[in-house]
């Protein structure tokens, strides 16, 4: 999911344009079923894999949050805790809302036009949606707006991060270990996974998605660990770590368990991705591609919904979207995304931690005011 933390410290910047690009892929593996006569089946094959980009999100995210938040927390212990959480909140939570928002007018329309609300509508179920909390085993299927599953498993992980931070210093580990932790998590993931005999990584996301995000997450902070020891002779490990990816998707293609190989593919990703950054020619250091990382959350949460608006506006045939609609939605979806990033989810994000500051040096006076 979807961050702009990054840009706090020296920005690594292909890693907010692959971020856009991971989203683009779950754009097209939800719309891939509507528009399969128009895509092809080679194209509806590959894009049927485009839920695993949401993986690469959970480790994108340990390793930002890691990198930004670490030293912090280990600095002001669990009493920075709350101001960690606002600042997430504040990252995801009013995008979030919106358009939850969204979708409750939606079903509202439903029932002034005595329509039946579609069943992915549950009104008991909005309560979690508004928690965020609609992915921690509450329910059995996705519902309203499905893909912010991954940000209520997120959220659990925000909420673990602090532990983690004050009980674990990476930095303080060798190289092995770090590996060999990383390794254990993948284990985890996929015992988990396959003792209820999932065979893929999106099967029954309602159960196994939070496993899915937390691990995934962890992984992503120890592969930041690593970047941190590596990040001034990047040349070697990059290499490795390319090979070895490489590897692990060419044994993912070989049909071997994607709970294994995907999480080893996309965490030597991440780590040659941060490793070569700062090259000056690197292919995702272009201002458009890194544009599209910069409005990815926005990406993330409006296409669903709006797909499914899309169709019932234009659509005849939900089963045969042509290709003039689908080139009409995606534009739909870059200019919502576009839009929603500047006017709803950076103005609600700055304006809250603005908040923040002020009961910061609002606390801190108060302080000073009794010691003096």
């Amino acid at each position: 999911m979807p961050s702009p933390e990054i840009q706090s410290r020296s920005e690594l910047r292909p890693l907010t344009s692959v971020r856009g690009i991971a989203a683009w892929f779950v754009v097209l593996y939800h719309i891939r079923l509507s528009a399969a006569q128009t895509l092809g089946p080679d194209l509806v094959a590959i894009f049927a894999k485009g839920y695993l980009a949401v993986d690469f999100f959970f480790m994108l995210s340990g390793f930002v949050i890691w990198l930004n938040y670490a030293d912090r927390l280990r600095k002001d212990g669990l009493t920075g805790m709350p101001c960690f959480l606002w600042r997430r909140l504040a990252r995801i939570y009013p995008l979030h809302l919106f358009m939850l928002c969204g979708a409750i007018l939606f079903v509202c329309a439903h029932i002034a036009l005595g329509k039946t609300i579609p069943p992915e509508f549950p009104i008991r179920e909005l309560p979690l949606h508004v928690l965020l909390v609609q992915n921690w085993g509450f329910t059995d299927h996705l519902t309203w707006n499905s893909p912010a599953w991954s940000i209520s498993c997120e959220f659990a992980a925000y909420l673990l991060f602090p532990l983690l931070a004050v009980s674990v210093d990476w930095r303080r580990w060798p190289t092995i270990l770090l590996v060999g932790s990383a390794g254990a998590l993948v284990l985890i993931l996929f015992t988990t996974t396959r003792s209820a005999g999932a065979t893929y990584l999106v099967t029954d996301v309602t159960h196994f998605g939070l496993v899915r995000c937390l691990t995934q997450f962890c992984i992503g902070t120890i592969v930041c660990a690593l970047w941190t020891r590596w990040r001034d002779k990047p040349r070697l490990p990059a290499t490795l770590a390319s090979l070895c990816g490489t590897a692990a998707f060419i044994a993912f293609l070989s049909g071997t368990l994607e709970a294994i190989s995907i999480p080893i593919a996309f965490a030597c990703l991440l780590l040659a991705l941060a490793l070569t950054a700062e090259h000056p020619r690197h292919p995702l250091g272009g201002n458009a591609v890194h544009y599209l990382g910069e409005i990815s959350y926005a990406t993330y949460l409006v296409h669903y919904l709006l797909f499914v608006g899309f169709k019932l506006v234009f659509v005849s045939d939900p089963h045969d979207v042509t290709i003039v609609q689908l080139t009409i939605f995606l534009l739909l979806t870059l200019a919502a995304s576009s839009i929603l990033h500047r006017f709803i989810e950076r103005p609600s994000q700055r304006w809250l931690n603005r908040r923040i500051k002020r009961t910061q040096s609002a606390s801190t006076n108060a302080i000073s005011a009794s010691v003096n």
